[in-house]
């Protein structure tokens, strides 16, 4: 009896979340670290979502996230450097400035001011537990508090401009999970202030992308082997090598089994991203050709797909006053709407009010 009232509570309490939250407009927010030079797992699971997202006429916000990527080294230099390769890659897949909100996250103060409100909230026991903080942390001898602390900035990403949607993979749903129970915190103990986040999940495996040489991982741009991961910036001639060095397995047939051949299958998957297939009509065009052979099918594929991005991408990296001033116009909408956000927040927990604008520059001489 206990546990039906418990069920039914939890029906309940979902039930007016999802009525109270289909009162706040639609918006999409999603970031990206700019950490590494960007490949095909990172265009297809989030560049060329983001886009279509934007086609579909949501209202979607992308930020480079540099305040994340302090959780490991990086110099200043090369932080900024892989701070414009990431907008351009965002420009080149067909994010449009005039359509979409592109800024860097530090540009906008409000995330971290959110960020240790949110922290006040949050529990060590729920974050330590979470399975990326453990996996990490078992890595290193000293775990920065950062490390902990990280999807609770990624809640005040989402929550200072009151998204309601963002496109994730399944690995990162747990943290989207934390945000939701930090703005169930947040209402229980000052009032409504934020919608809760849904995810928005792909049904086309490009959250799934494995690494070329050790399929039993995800594709990454931290892989010590260059050859795990086709970039955006890689040649023709560099994607057919990366692809027939791809490890698969001792059967040649052509098969969509993720779990018993995962390497032939990411080959699938790849073609199927690259040509807007299902994997019947991928092993329909495999028929009578081995895997080795398979392998061409799919490299022309890629080819093709990265051609035009990567052309895009070489032309902007060539104009960083034009990337610069495209960040700085996001940046400028983007703090317009955390202001916004922010000051229902200041009001709801007891916050300094914000200054007036004429009263902050008179103050400012004083």
């Amino acid at each position: 009896m206990a546990c039906e009232d418990a069920d039914a509570r939890s029906l309940s309490r979902c039930k007016s979340e999802t009525e109270a939250d289909a009162a706040w407009p639609r918006r999409v927010v999603t970031g990206l670290q700019p950490t590494g030079e960007l490949h095909l797992g990172n265009y297809f699971g989030a560049l060329r979502r983001c886009v279509q997202l934007q086609e579909q006429g949501e209202d979607v916000m992308v930020f480079i996230a540099d305040l994340h990527s302090f959780t490991g080294r990086q110099e200043a230099g090369e932080r900024q450097s892989r701070t414009l390769q990431a907008a351009a890659a965002v420009l080149a897949a067909g994010l449009q400035p005039e359509r979409a909100v592109l800024f860097v996250q530090s540009a906008v103060a409000r995330h971290a001011e959110l960020c240790w409100l949110l922290a006040c909230l949050a529990t060590h026991a729920r974050l330590a537990h979470l399975p990326q903080y453990k996996e990490k942390a078992a890595t290193m001898k000293e775990v920065p508090v950062g490390l902990l602390l990280y999807p609770v900035l990624q809640a005040a990403d989402i929550l200072v401009y009151r998204g309601t949607h963002v496109p994730v993979g399944a690995d990162q749903a747990q943290h989207l999970q934390v945000a939701a129970q930090l703005v169930r915190t947040f209402h229980h103990r000052y009032g409504r202030a934020f919608p809760t986040p849904r995810a928005l999940l792909p049904d086309d495996g490009s959250d799934r992308i494995r690494s070329l040489r050790d399929p039993s991982k995800k594709m990454s741009k931290s892989d010590p082997d260059p050859k795990s991961r086709i970039l955006l910036t890689d040649s023709d001639d560099v994607i057919r090598l990366k692809i027939r060095k791809a490890v698969t397995d001792c059967n040649p047939q052509v098969t969509f089994d993720p779990e018993g051949r995962a390497g032939v299958s990411n080959l699938v998957r790849l073609h199927c991203l690259a040509r807007g297939l299902v994997p019947e009509e991928a092993l329909c065009e495999a028929e009578g050709l081995t895997s080795a052979q398979y392998k061409e099918v799919v490299a022309r594929a890629l080819c093709e797909c990265v051609a035009p991005v990567r052309a895009r991408l070489c032309e902007l990296t060539a104009r960083p006053h034009l990337l610069h001033e495209v960040l700085r116009h996001g940046a400028a909408r983007a703090r317009r709407r955390a202001d916004e956000v922010y000051e229902r927040v200041a009001e709801l927990t007891g916050l300094a009010p914000r200054l007036a604008p004429h009263l902050h520059a008179r103050l400012s001489h004083t």
